[in-house]
């Protein structure tokens, strides 16, 4: 068998090592966590937020055993489960990550936009830490229990609605989407729901139905769901016009597909919802113009449509607000989020309207692990290093350098000519390369953004591709530094120069 490099460092054996004692069991366990990741740091801390990090790591001690733990389990994991590195990934650290045989990676990916305030911080770690200490699970069905509702209490005044005011947490994204559609279905009365094209919502029953980025995503899976319409999100691939046409011919296009599919599909009063990414994520990283949020809330208006909003990837800073609807100035009935809003530890909410929750019935909500205790602990501590340590404003001060190192890319008479667009919001970019048609007569190089991902891997970065299109999106964390974005972007740049050459 073929022995793929390992991947990172030792872990960090809290459950081996003695703590000091004098503390209560909690304290000690939090304390031992800040400490230890403190040790691991050769810089100083860096501000807004941003932490220090260690930019050496040994191979780990027990490399060997963790090489032969890979060869003889890892083909036992399930072969749907794809990934882009081999190897055991052993330890994060802010932007970086470590793999078993040494290998240091700058992570652009953050788990695919999970660990938004980078791996393992100590603050949002410690919390989790101790809350692990006192209670793990209540199951919300028995009884409530603090950190849900701190987790409420730090969430209200972020809403992009004051309206939004009642909160349901769940585990993951596409079980918030699940739950957005039951609660549209019971609430309406109505059955179908409308998606666009290019999105993306999960993969489980309900969230694969919506979901139109891709058919591996539901390939072979149907009969799914049904009562699902969509119509094209106004993006120039979606409606098979020239990259150049206007924004507002896009919108105008897509709103007329969207009045045309209430007359000819679904009638409005058989239609519940209208479920939205107000940035596409697997289908481009696209963001959707104000101007098409805001008329879709019109018609949903008109007919008695709940407007869902799909922030799970889009939301909780990642666009430079908390959320990326709030530009428009469009009220969601459902807004949907998950991802960086646990920083790692599994949690979604869904959140709405009072009126709206109060028409369900008790009981039709829930889950086992619905709302667990450690993953709220770890999320109020997100929320409280969002207002005390200038995330916001890094990520906007981050984005201007980033477009600007991009832009700069897509105008270089070598490569430039290769790049059809840079596009995005805050740190949530992503950039296309030509795929289709040549330039000037010249022939296309092939997998441009496949290729280039995997050089950048080669050299020390992780990133990722998305859509069925020649896109590579940038997922940095938000509180991530000058020079490790700049690092990021110098990786990015040889990567294309050097694919590009080899054509």
């Amino acid at each position: 068998m073929h022995r793929a490099r390992i991947a990172s460092s030792h872990l960090s054996r809290i459950g081996s090592q003695s703590l000091p004692g004098g503390l209560g069991r909690a304290q000690r366990l939090q304390k031992h966590v800040v400490s230890s990741y403190k040790k691991t740091s050769s810089l100083q801390p860096r501000t807004l937020g941003t932490m220090a990090f260690s930019t050496s790591t040994p191979r780990s001690s027990d490399a060997q055993a963790l090489q032969d733990l890979y060869d003889s389990k890892a083909s036992h994991v399930h072969p749907a489960l794809g990934r882009i590195t081999e190897g055991i990934m052993t330890k994060g650290d802010g932007t970086y990550v470590e793999y078993a045989d040494g290998r240091r990676m700058l992570d652009f990916t953050c788990g695919i936009g999970v660990t938004n305030l980078g791996h393992a911080h100590p603050k949002i770690s410690g919390a989790a830490a101790k809350q692990c200490m006192n209670l793990v699970h209540s199951q919300c069905s028995i009884a409530l229990h603090e950190p849900y509702l701190r987790l409420i209490e730090g969430l209200l005044p972020i809403m992009p609605d004051p309206s939004l005011d009642t909160f349901f947490f769940w585990n993951s994204g596409s079980e918030a989407v699940e739950a957005a559609i039951k609660m549209a279905r019971v609430v309406t009365g109505k059955q179908n729901i409308i998606c666009m094209g290019g999105a993306y919502h999960g993969r489980t029953y309900g969230a694969m139905a919506v979901t139109k980025s891709k058919t591996v995503y539901s390939e072979g899976a149907g009969p799914l769901m049904p009562g699902v319409f969509s119509i094209s999100f106004p993006y120039w691939h979606q409606l098979g016009v020239p990259r150049d046409t206007p924004v507002e011919d896009l919108t105008s296009a897509c709103l007329t597909q969207l009045d045309l599919l209430l007359k000819q599909q679904t009638a409005p009063s058989d239609t519940a919802a209208l479920i939205i990414e107000p940035v596409l994520g697997e289908g481009g990283y696209v963001p959707a113009p104000p101007a098409f949020l805001q008329g879709l809330r019109e018609v949903c208006t008109k007919h008695n449509i709940l407007l869902i909003i799909d922030e799970v990837q889009s939301g909780m800073g990642r666009t430079g607000d908390y959320w990326a609807i709030k530009e428009s100035g469009v009220k969601p009935d459902i807004l949907l989020t998950a991802k960086g809003l646990g920083n790692g530890f599994p949690i979604s909410g869904v959140i709405t309207r009072g009126e709206i929750a109060g028409k369900m019935k008790k009981g039709t909500m829930g889950g086992t692990y619905a709302g667990n205790a450690v993953s709220c602990a770890a999320a109020v501590e997100v929320v409280k290093r969002f207002k005390e340590d200038g995330v916001l404003e890094n990520v906007r001060a981050r984005e201007k350098e980033l477009f600007a190192a991009l832009e700069k890319l897509k105008a270089d008479a070598e490569v430039g000519k290769w790049i059809e667009d840079v596009r995005g919001r805050g740190l949530m970019v992503g950039v296309e390369f030509t795929q289709a048609t040549g330039v000037a007569g010249e022939k296309v190089p092939k997998d441009l953004a496949k290729r280039v991902a995997q050089r950048c891997v080669d050299k020390g970065m992780l990133i990722l591709t998305t859509s069925v299109f020649e896109v590579i999106r940038f997922i940095p964390p938000l509180n991530v530094s000058k020079e490790d974005l700049k690092k990021g972007c110098t990786i990015f740049e040889e990567a294309v120069r050097e694919v590009v050459k080899e054509g």
